[in-house]
């Protein structure tokens, strides 16, 4: 297996964005772990924290436009030539179409790491079809709570593995909702999942160096 990875959303919270975001991207930037760090940060953000040494930073969602008269929508180009090394797509936040999301595939580099949600099973198995690089089970109920997937729910990260896996054994498979330290990160691991998406954990957290430190301290 490629070593897990740890996503981190910074969605809009305040101490994740603006100087704020470039300050938490140092932070991740300067564990030391052999895991792969991943900052998913605004639109805003991308060019101050991509420019982050050692740091891959993905966008928080992008719009299969091209460019020229889209008003509002997030282009790809532009955000790949800010700095996006890869993107989420579909989170429970800013839900889209399937149809998006395959139109959106379509646009972006073979090589553009593609991380699309889904909040059960069924969802990502019709993700896994269209073949992106992850796909992030999040239940919805979870997103934001004390209680990990991993502890409330660990049969859905398992059967989406093995769902998604029988669809199509090239996608790899995050967990996300709930994820607070390195136990949930390496029980999420023993389920079958190659990684972790979460946010609150680490943006609303009083010590984020040392959960930063504990999220990778059993891989």
């Amino acid at each position: 297996m490629d070593a897990p990875l740890i996503v981190v959303n910074f969605k809009t919270y305040s101490s994740a964005m603006a100087g704020a975001a470039d300050m938490l991207g140092q932070l991740m930037a300067d564990v030391e772990t052999s895991a792969r760090m991943v900052a998913v940060a605004s639109a805003f953000d991308l060019s101050s924290v991509s420019a982050i040494s050692g740091l891959e930073v993905w966008s928080q969602h992008l719009d299969p436009v091209g460019q020229g008269s889209h008003t509002g929508w997030l282009e790809p180009q532009t955000a790949i030539e800010r700095g996006a090394a890869g993107t989420i797509i579909n989170h429970a936040e800013h839900k889209v179409s399937i149809e998006h999301v395959r139109d959106l595939m379509a646009m972006l580099p073979d090589d553009f790491p593609i991380c699309a949600c889904a909040a059960d099973v069924d969802e990502a198995r019709a993700l896994a079809e269209l073949g992106p690089t992850f796909i992030a089970v999040e239940p919805p109920e979870l997103i934001g709570g004390d209680i990990s997937v991993t502890t409330a729910d660990p049969a859905i990260v398992s059967d989406t593995v093995a769902a998604v896996k029988e669809v199509n054994p090239d996608v790899r498979i995050l967990c996300g909702a709930g994820v607070k330290n390195g136990q949930d990160v390496a029980t999420a691991i023993s389920l079958g999942a190659e990684g972790v998406l979460l946010a609150s954990g680490v943006t609303k957290a009083n010590d984020v160096p040392g959960v930063l430190r504990d999220l990778v301290s059993l891989i």
